[in-house]
């Protein structure tokens, strides 16, 4: 097998996006000349745009758009070629006005835009092995202060706690309210350690110092919430999707996003995250295998396969890999999983 089919195999699975077919919604007068655009391009590639006048109309001008965003306008039936190189990864929504006649219409098509990075596979060495709560559905992961948090799901058993990740002392537990709220990822900034729900599109601010309870937000966006990290100025967080959204702490807003891709394929159920030396590294639901993805981009530059942790646990199937923490005192990294008995302190290298 290819070394990036192994890859993909790793980290994928059956979680393969399809390919992006090319669409267009018809109309009657014109329509883009298909036979000119790819299904997917990569960002170093350029698509030449034309439209088709089956009828013979006398065009005045055509205004390209591209996600809404106005690109040009060109004189008559003249064609335009648009770099990709400043596109997010993913979905192109292009559209054409067209101005004839005294009269307007509008035509669309759709390419996908995906990354031209073939991921390294990256190894690890086990440094030390820690107990892990098997009781703990873990959703979160993260040093604050030389101390470990975690946080987990299920409706009935949310909570987050701080405790000394040695010998599983409990410091201190924060316990949603059972039957309301399942809880997901946690990070720390600016004073505050911020906690997300799962379907409830609400969050959490407590105070970092005494974890008091200080604000309830609702989301911006009507996602789900999963995994969370930060850089000191801005929050992100996964959504279950191939998204993870940047969000401004102080309004808690969402501002921007990234679709995640390794090569030509979508990675869906993006889930736990933690910023390290520049790079998210994330677990992918359900994969025994952390991506390490480019915060600009979106493209997966490496992946990490961490299903030799399986045979030194107590888990079923079902007890899927969750959880990453760097602890920069060490600079090593924490992974566990969900319900996991062991917590494994790491380093890895390519």
């Amino acid at each position: 097998m290819k070394k990036h089919n192994l890859l993909s195999f790793i980290l994928l699975g059956t979680l393969f996006s399809n390919c992006g077919d090319t669409k267009k919604r018809e109309n009657t007068i014109f329509n883009f000349d298909t036979s000119k655009i790819s299904a997917q391009y990569q960002p170093q590639q350029t698509v030449d745009l034309a439209i088709l006048n089956p009828k013979s109309k006398q065009v005045d001008s055509i205004v390209y758009y591209v996600n809404d965003a106005k690109v040009k306008t060109v004189k008559g039936l003249e064609k335009l070629s648009f770099e990709l190189k400043d596109q997010k990864l993913g979905y192109q929504n292009i559209k054409a006005l067209v101005y004839f006649e005294g009269e307007n219409a509008e035509t669309t098509t759709r390419i996908e835009v995906v990354s031209n990075v073939t991921p390294k596979l990256l190894k690890y060495k086990i440094v030390n092995t820690y107990p892990h709560d098997t009781a703990s559905f873990t959703e979160g992961l993260e040093f604050y202060k030389d101390t470990l948090y975690e946080s987990t799901g299920q409706k009935e058993n949310s909570y987050f706690r701080k405790y000394d990740y040695k010998t599983g002392k409990i410091f201190q537990q924060i316990d949603l309210e059972k039957g309301k709220y399942f809880g997901e990822g946690i990070t720390f900034i600016n004073g505050k350690l911020f906690q997300l729900t799962w379907q409830e599109k609400t969050g959490f601010i407590y105070d970092a110092n005494t974890l008091k309870l200080e604000k309830t937000f609702a989301y911006t966006k009507d996602i789900e919430g999963w995994g969370m990290t930060n850089d000191g100025k801005y929050i992100y967080q996964s959504d279950g999707t191939e998204k993870i959204w940047k969000m401004d702490p102080e309004t808690q807003k969402m501002v921007d996003y990234i679709n995640v891709y390794s090569g030509s394929a979508k990675i869906k159920s993006v889930n736990e995250l933690e910023l390290i030396n520049g790079k998210f590294y994330a677990n992918i639901w359900q994969k025994d295998a952390i991506a390490v993805v480019n915060p600009e981009s979106g493209a997966v530059e490496g992946i990490i396969d961490m299903s030799g942790l399986r045979k030194l646990i107590k888990a079923t199937a079902e007890d899927v890999l969750n959880g990453i923490a760097y602890n920069p005192k060490t600079k090593t990294i924490f992974v566990t999983g969900k319900n996991w008995d062991k917590m494994f302190e790491i380093s890895v290298s390519e």
